[in-house]
This record gives structure tokens, C-alpha cells and sequence, in this order.
């Protein structure tokens, strides 16, 4: 399990943010769609670039465990924004969580980012966590609360599009297919348990859940 080289990586700032069209779509494809997909993140002293291995999909209607099940409210408001918009949350009030809302403006869906493998900005990441350099790579971003304190992403993101020069999604080059991408129940939630809205690149060893 070895990163690539820092030299082998294509310049991120060079790159356009995805389309917002890409996000407008149904909740399920964008989420298997952003496996492979990079995030990048920029501030005046460093820049973050990760890419995607690990998603859940929370859908617009009949998903009790959608923040969007019983309607929209001051929390979940940016949840009904446009697909490219960041939707940040809170939980057990110490972790923030950052998803991808998708379809139309006013739906309310989104992918939750659960897991990722750290391409730039790896000593910085480490300090956000509060880790020693040279601790454990693949732990580093395997998880939703431990993707965004190693980002430093906050409640500041919220409501954020994914469309600016220093805060971005973009295509990697990578090509998965179908035979690349595995589901299964997603993780950590009382209702709607049996629902196989978790994606994940098979056998990916940067996984949040083995």
C-alpha cells in the first residue's frame, strides 16, 4: 500500500472543478461516480488534494435516514440546495461531516464522503489529526470525522459549491467500472439499515470499513 509520488500527481490547481451538471443527477449514479473523483481543498498555507474511495447515498424520499426525511430546517437547508452545494453537519458534537448534495435545487439528497486516500498535503493532514508523522497512512482519512478534522473542513463549508478555485471536485483520470465498485448497508445509522447505499472501491485498503 504505497501513495503515489507527490511528482507522478497531475497539478490540481490546474484542473476544473466538475461540471454542475454531474451533480444534478439521480443521487445513486453521482455517488458511484465519485469514487475515483479527487477533492481538493486549498488555504494560504496549504493545499489538500485526496481522492474519493468511499460514499453513502441519502436519498430525497422514502429515506428515514435521509436528514431531508421529514422536511427541510435550519440545519438541513443546504441539503436542498443545488447538486454541487457542500452540506456540513455535526455529530455526537465533536465530528463534522461533509457530503456532495445532488439533483435539483430543492430535493433534498446527498453523498456523504466517508473515506479517501491522501495524495497532498500528507504531513499537514497528520497534524490536523493530531498524529505523528510517519503514523499510519491508511487510517488517515477512514472515516467521515476523521476526513474533515484531517482537511479542516467545518460548519464554515456548509452551504459552500464545489465549483471554486480553492475548493473543487475533480476527475482524477480514473476510469472504475462496474466489476471496480462494491455496495452494502451504510454505517452507523438506526433506520433504514438494510438499504445497500454504500459505495465503495472494491478491495481498497483506505476503506473506513473492511
Amino acid at each position: 500500500m504505497k501513495l503515489p509520488e507527490k511528482s507522478s500527481l497531475p497539478d490540481p490547481n490546474s484542473i476544473p472543478p466538475l461540471k454542475s451538471e454531474f451533480f444534478q443527477r439521480d443521487t445513486v449514479t453521482v455517488a458511484r461516480e465519485l469514487l475515483g473523483k479527487g477533492l481538493f481543498l486549498r488555504n494560504r498555507k496549504h493545499s489538500f488534494l485526496c481522492e474519493i474511495v468511499e460514499v453513502e447515498a441519502y436519498l430525497p424520499q422514502n429515506d428515514e435516514a435521509s436528514h431531508s426525511f421529514k422536511g427541510l430546517t435550519p440545519r438541513n437547508q443546504s441539503m436542498f440546495e443545488v447538486g454541487g452545494t457542500a452540506y456540513v453537519y455535526l455529530i455526537y458534537g465533536m465530528y463534522w461531516c461533509v457530503n456532495v448534495v445532488t439533483e435539483p435545487q430543492g430535493t433534498g439528497a446527498a453523498v456523504l464522503l466517508r473515506a479517501a486516500i491522501p495524495l497532498l498535503g500528507l504531513k499537514e493532514m497528520q497534524k490536523n489529526r493530531g498524529l505523528k508523522p510517519g503514523s499510519s497512512e491508511r487510517a488517515l482519512l477512514s472515516g467521515p470525522g476523521k476526513l474533515t478534522q484531517a482537511l479542516n473542513i467545518n460548519r464554515s463549508f456548509d452551504g459552500v459549491k464545489f465549483n471554486q478555485a480553492d475548493f473543487k471536485i475533480i476527475d482524477l483520470g480514473k476510469v472504475l467500472g462496474e466489476s471496480d465498485i462494491s455496495s452494502s448497508p451504510r454505517i452507523g445509522i438506526s433506520k433504514a439499515q438494510d438499504r445497500p447505499l454504500r459505495f465503495f472501491v472494491k478491495n481498497s485498503p483506505w476503506l473506513s470499513k473492511q
